[in-house]
Order: structure tokens, then C-alpha cells, then sequence
């Protein structure tokens, strides 16, 4: 039975997998699949990273081109075989597939291959209870992962039980998911409750942060893109680094200083994928607001991946579900470094677009400039009468003061406004611009 806090207790959270899975991957491309304009060559290639990612070994992979799924295997009888046969004649231990799968197919399919069938969704889930280090990134992992079994149980019984470990398995553990759907529903109602608490906490230190007048800027990008290795060298943080997708899942925020001295807060945040499952979606959507509360978007980007202008519209759908995609944003091409010359010469330059190599300290000093001019309002001049000190603290918190002098009874001060904080406070010193300001 689920008994509240203690069933959290027996979730494993291990990047380490006891029993190494070896994986035959499958990919359907429909006609629905070609219509969308998605390039399903990178879309299998993106999911051996995330096979590997997960520490499974990819024996091989099967492809099938097909009208509409079938609604039994998801694949046609036919490739059913070929697969059974693919997956006895390399001993693989499961069948990944690169679309979502449903309960009665995955049941099917077991039935059939007589080996654990796990689809994309599912690994992603895997993968992130894998990374899921804190409290928070914990509940909302068991949160997607048991949304996303619950009306999938019927399919995974045999699937769960067959080898306990390895790919499909972390998070609830198979006696967990085995008790009755009333249960699972309880815990999912726990869950959601645990989370609205942490959201509360974070809402409020979100809050606190705007009311001390913290300029907030949000790395976002596709996985894989480079953020935590930006965020280290821009602020000489210690974020956990690998080449591998997801390698961050909590967000981690710390402070940058700009040219000017002024520092604004700089987060991390969990990478975007395609096809980012739903319920991981709603699960973390508290982590993902830090987005929408920035003041100002960093969009990281792979630019020696193939798939690079797949990846931005990915982020920018996912920014447009967010309602951050209005948000002032900066596109940093990361990796220039490991371009190809006509790559680096096809990335397009303009206005908020530039091409870094986050290992080049040159470029991130560009970076910061870039951030500063971004969050920059422009150059203010204010008269203040020297008796409003109230007046004249404010001052400073709008931006840089650049020079002060003082003419009988005022104070002239020369600012380098930040749009940011004078959205927050400027209202209090409107009727104190100069002419020509």
C-alpha cells in the first residue's frame, strides 16, 4: 500500500543502472510524422543520446515507414517479426520506441517480444529520476512518472516485474505500481499537494527576490546546448557539467556581475527536448516559470548541431506555452568552436544573435556586455532636491549613476537607467527627468 511520505522513501534515484539494458530502438514515421516537417533520421539519432544517456547499450535500430500507426503492435505483424528476430539473435533485454506508446500496445508488444518495451516518453521520465537530486525535482519526477503509468498499468505488469532494474523501472518501485489504481491516485494527490508547497516556497522567493530589486536573467536551450557550462564560466559556478542530455535538471541560480559593476541574478534551467512529455511538462512547470519570470532570456544554442533550427523552434514552442516568449531575449550560438567553417558561416547575425564559444573568455565578456546594453534603458538625467532622500536611494536602484553634481538646492545625477528595475520603481521619479532625458 502507498502510505504518504514514507512511500518516497523507496524510490530509487541512482544514476548507476544494476543490470545493463541492451536495446534494439524502433521508429514509425507516419505520414502524420512527415506532414509535421519533423526530421525523423534526427529524431532516432536523438534517441540513441538518450538510450546511452540512460546507460543503455543500442545493439541496432529498426525503422518502418507506415500510413498510421497500427493500432494492436503500433508497428505493422511483419516488423513485429523482424524485431523478435533483431532482439534474439543480439540477446537485447528491451525495445525502445521512438514515439509515445499505448497500454494495451506495450502489453501487446511484450506479449509478442517476450522483453521490456519502453517508448520515449518513458526513458525521458527515466532519465530524469536519474538526475532528480532535490526535493522538489523528486516529487515532480514521481509526480509525471506515476501520471504518465496510471492508465498504462495493464501494460506494464509483466514489464515491471520481469527484471527489477534498469531502464523503465526507476522512481516507484514495481510493488508500488502493482497495488490498485485508487491508491496510485491517492499518491498522485499527495504529490500534487507536496508540489503546490514547494511552488508556494518558490513563488515567495521568487517575490522577495523582485521586491529587492534582483534583475532576473533565465538561460534557456534545448539539452544538451551548454547552459550549466555558460552559467560556471560567466559566474564561476560549480553546476555539474557532462556531454550528456539532462545532465541538469534542478534549476540553479547565481549572481553575475556586469561591466558596470551591477549584478543581476543568472539562472539555470532544466533543457527543452522535442516531444518533452506532457505530464513532465505539468510536473515541473513551477521550475520551468522561472523562464517566465526573467527579465531577460538567455537562448543557448547548439550551433554545430545538425538539428540546430529544429532545436530553437522547439524552445520557442515551449517558450510560447511557458507565455515567455514575448520575454527580451538574447541568442547566444554556442560551440562556434566546434563548428564547421560554412556552419559558422550560415548562422545568422543581427540584433541580439551572437556566436560564443563558452570557453573563450573574449566572448564572455561579450556576453555580459550584451546582457548589460539589453537591460539597459538608456542614459537619464535626474534633478532631485537634496532634502528627498528617499528620492535619491532610488536613484541608485534604477541603474549606474554614471555623475552627480550638485546645483543650489538639487542634485543632477546622469544614469544609466536598467529597464528592468525602472519598470519597478521609475513611476517615483518621472517628474524629476530633465528636459531632453
Amino acid at each position: 500500500m502507498l502510505e504518504g511520505v514514507g512511500y518516497m522513501t523507496n524510490i530509487t534515484h541512482d544514476t548507476r543502472t544494476e543490470i545493463e539494458d541492451k536495446a534494439v530502438l524502433v521508429s514509425l514515421v507516419t505520414d502524420a510524422v512527415k506532414r509535421s516537417g519533423m526530421n525523423p533520421e534526427h529524431s532516432l539519432q536523438e534517441l540513441v543520446q538518450l538510450a546511452e544517456t540512460a546507460g543503455v547499450e543500442v545493439l541496432d535500430v529498426i525503422t518502418q515507414n507506415r500510413e498510421v500507426p497500427d493500432s494492436k503492435w503500433f508497428i505493422g505483424k511483419g516488423k513485429v517479426e523482424e524485431l523478435r528476430m533483431a532482439i534474439d539473435g543480439l540477446g537485447a533485454t528491451t525495445a525502445i520506441f521512438d514515439q509515445e506508446l499505448s497500454g494495451a500496445q506495450v502489453r501487446n508488444l511484450e506479449e509478442s517480444l517476450d522483453v521490456k518495451i519502453i517508448d520515449r516518453t518513458q526513458l525521458i521520465l527515466d532519465i530524469f529520476a536519474q538526475r532528480a537530486k532535490t526535493r522538489e525535482g523528486i516529487i515532480q519526477v514521481e509526480l509525471a512518472q506515476l501520471t504518465y503509468l496510471l492508465p498504462r498499468l495493464s501494460g506494464h505488469g509483466k514489464n515491471l516485474s520481469r527484471l527489477g532494474a534498469g531502464i523503465g523501472t526507476r522512481g516507484p518501485g514495481e510493488s508500488k505500481l502493482e497495488t490498485d489504481r485508487r491508491h496510485i491516485r491517492d499518491r498522485i494527490s499527495d504529490l500534487k499537494r507536496q508540489l503546490d508547497e514547494v511552488t508556494r516556497h518558490r513563488t515567495l522567493h521568487r517575490e522577495r527576490r523582485k521586491k529587492s530589486g534582483a534583475v532576473q536573467v533565465a538561460l534557456v536551450g534545448y539539452t544538451n546546448a551548454g547552459k550549466s557550462t555558460l552559467l560556471n564560466r560567466l559566474t564561476a559556478a560549480d553546476v555539474y557539467i557532462e556531454n550528456q542530455l539532462f545532465a541538469t535538471l534542478d534549476p540553479t541560480s547565481r549572481v553575475l556581475e556586469l561591466p558596470s559593476g551591477k549584478e543581476v541574478v543568472l539562472t539555470d534551467t532544466v533543457g527543452f527536448i522535442q516531444n518533452l512529455p506532457h505530464d513532465l511538462v505539468a510536473a515541473f512547470r513551477a521550475t520551468l516559470e522561472e523562464a517566465n519570470e526573467a527579465d531577460l532570456i538567455l537562448h543557448v544554442v547548439d550551433a554545430s548541431s545538425p538539428m540546430r533550427d529544429e532545436q530553437m523552434a522547439v524552445v520557442q514552442s515551449i517558450l510560447q506555452d511557458l507565455g515567455a516568449a514575448d520575454k527580451p531575449q538574447i541568442v547566444l550560438f554556442n560551440k562556434k568552436d566546434a563548428c564547421e567553417p560554412d556552419q559558422l558561416e550560415m548562422l545568422p547575425t543581427g540584433d541580439g544573435q551572437l556566436k560564443i564559444s563558452a570557453y573563450h573568455d573574449q566572448d564572455l565578456e561579450i556576453v555580459r556586455e550584451a546582457i548589460q546594453d539589453q537591460l539597459s534603458g538608456g542614459n537619464v538625467t535626474f534633478r532631485i532636491p537634496a532634502d528627498r532622500g528617499d528620492l535619491n536611494s532610488v536613484v541608485y536602484r534604477v541603474g549606474d549613476v554614471l555623475e552627480q553634481s550638485f546645483d543650489e538646492n538639487d542634485i543632477l545625477y546622469e544614469v544609466r537607467i536598467n529597464k528592468a528595475d525602472y519598470e519597478k520603481m521609475g513611476y517615483l521619479l518621472h517628474d524629476y527627468v530633465q528636459n531632453g532625458s
